[in-house]
């Protein structure tokens, strides 16, 4: 990819929502939310504290993390639809 995000900004590719319930319902296009579970593609150097050193991220690219349903800002890279998030919207990276 030819985009490198800044400071404490983190690309993240949502990860596909179910097609099915668990009792065997499938869930048409137009009534499908948007997952809010992806994995983090590429990451920023870090933020910068009052002193002006920088603090690393704890999340690096290939973590599977969870964020908030309205984090973040859609973009579309090299005709993938990723989102751009700074890594205090990440509630979590799942094991």
């Amino acid at each position: 990819m030819a985009f490198r995000p800044l400071h404490d900004r983190i690309v993240v590719k949502r990860l596909e929502g179910e097609e099915k319930t668990k009792g065997g319902i499938i869930i048409p296009d137009t009534a499908k939310e948007k997952p809010q579970e992806g994995k983090v593609v590429s990451v920023g150097p870090g933020a910068r504290d009052e002193s002006g050193k920088l603090v690393p991220l704890d999340v690096k690219a290939g973590d599977r993390v969870l964020f908030g349903k309205w984090s973040g800002t859609e973009v579309k890279i090299d005709g993938d639809d990723l989102l751009i998030m700074k890594e205090s919207d990440v509630m979590g990276v799942v094991a």
